[in-house]
């Protein structure tokens, strides 16, 4: 089911442009966005983008994120964060984040505590156009404490508490995807996370994928299409547009590299540093690949199919 909020104009059958072309159009100063993937497949090379562009004011209302969000607050782009988790994982907590909660730099920035179920309900309901959706999460913690949104009732039913929250309506979604073809229809492999939803909630939807294939090629697996054409309004093709995370049965999660971000960006000098080397010193995505080095990119899709071919 599509929202009423359908986007107008998003049937025609080529719908390719360029990322810069892309977010440009559709990611302005002061949108409401999110972002795909979970786990993987993070829209790194749109992230990249939107710094270089220097689009500021941004809303992000999403799930658990890493690395993204960590590069849009310490280049300022972030006004308001709504979401569950803002970390590095395994590697630590993440830097520019903390700096910008703990002492406002490179500016402070507004926090609205969520579960990653919470969040997941409030997609569902901007999918299904309605003006909130129950839930059971987060009675048992102390979220409800500090987040007022948050409305407990008890069901007319069972006489029981429940938690209701309140839909989210994204200008924009970004979603990087295995595949995809012209017209948008779009192929996610493993996890799809909260993307099918996200983008019948967002008034606009852009997808970023590793390939551009025929409808044809897309008919073959039509099950893997979890994103229909007429949610999207733009197609990118960006290889390696996930790096360094992982993008499923592409290339595997570059943890060194990664490791390598959280320990520069330590300091603030250090951050700006890594910025102007992999973000403002790359004209485009192509460039950071460059920059980063090809034979890197292929030994980590080599890793994803070994590791594919030893657990199939």
């Amino acid at each position: 089911m599509m929202s009423v909020s359908s986007k107008v104009g998003s049937n025609n059958a080529n719908k390719v442009m360029s990322l810069k072309d892309a977010v440009s159009k559709y990611a302005v100063d002061g949108s409401t966005i999110c972002f795909g993937g979970f786990i993987g497949r993070d829209c790194v090379a749109v992230v990249h983008e939107i710094i270089r562009q220097g689009i500021k004011g941004l809303t992000v209302i999403d799930d658990s994120k890493t690395d993204i969000m960590d590069l849009l607050v310490g280049a300022g782009c972030i006004k308001r964060w709504e979401g569950a988790y803002l970390g590095y994982g395994a590697i630590g907590l993440a830097p520019n984040i903390r700096r910008a909660v703990e002492k406002g730099v490179p500016q402070p920035i507004e926090v609205e505590d969520w579960s990653n179920a919470a969040i997941s309900m409030r997609y569902l309901a901007g999918a299904l156009n309605i003006p909130f959706m129950a839930t059971r999460s987060m009675l048992g913690s102390d979220i409800l404490k500090y987040n007022k949104r948050i409305k407990v009732i008890n069901d007319p039913y069972e006489g029981k508490p429940l938690a209701l929250v309140p839909a989210v309506r994204p200008d924009v979604a970004f979603i990087h995807v295995q595949r995809a073809d012209a017209m948008g229809n779009a192929q996610v492999w493993g996890f799809t996370g909260n993307d099918e939803n996200k983008v019948r909630a967002a008034k606009h939807t852009v997808i970023t994928c590793e390939e551009i294939v025929s409808p044809e090629e897309i008919r073959r697996n039509g099950n893997l299409t979890i994103i229909p054409f007429y949610c999207v309004d733009a197609v990118v093709q960006v290889p390696y547009g996930c790096h360094p995370q992982s993008c499923y049965g592409y290339y595997a999660y570059d943890v060194l590299f990664c490791g390598e971000y959280h320990k520069t960006s330590s300091t603030r000098e250090g951050f700006l540093k890594w910025l102007d080397t992999y973000v403002f010193g790359c004209e485009d995505h192509n460039a950071y690949c460059n920059k980063v080095g090809w034979s890197r990119l292929q030994k980590l899709t080599y890793l994803e199919r070994q590791f594919n071919r030893i657990h199939a």
